[in-house]
């Protein structure tokens, strides 16, 4: 493998790594749940049920669209609650959104 190859990866790994560190048991014990009126939440328009979703405020929003099946949410499938990759220290419902919602691949 040469220089370019490993430092193309390195992103990869970082967030595969992260993605992981997230999904883990022992963080799963540590998280708190992300709060509507928290700062960010309420600058990202979170919700913890995507059904609440104000459409006239918030018109991104589309029906279907969930933390779930985001490309930054880190739960496992099933889960009610998982990662995100914007809050290290906090989990999300996996029936929330917010603006930040990615579809996830696959």
């Amino acid at each position: 493998m040469n220089r370019r190859d490993a430092i193309a990866r390195v992103p990869l790994v970082t967030f595969a790594a992260l993605a992981a560190w997230q999904a883990s048991p022992a963080r799963a014990q540590q998280l708190t749940h992300l709060q509507e009126d928290d700062p960010t939440a309420v600058e990202i328009h979170y919700k913890r049920d995507a059904g609440k979703v104000d459409r006239a405020k918030v018109p991104k929003y589309v029906p279907g669209q969930t933390c779930a099946n985001c490309s930054l949410y880190a739960g496992a499938p099933g889960d009610t609650d998982g990662g995100c990759g914007l809050f290290i220290d906090k989990d999300v419902a996996a029936a929330g959104w917010c603006d930040a919602w990615d579809k996830k691949a696959g």
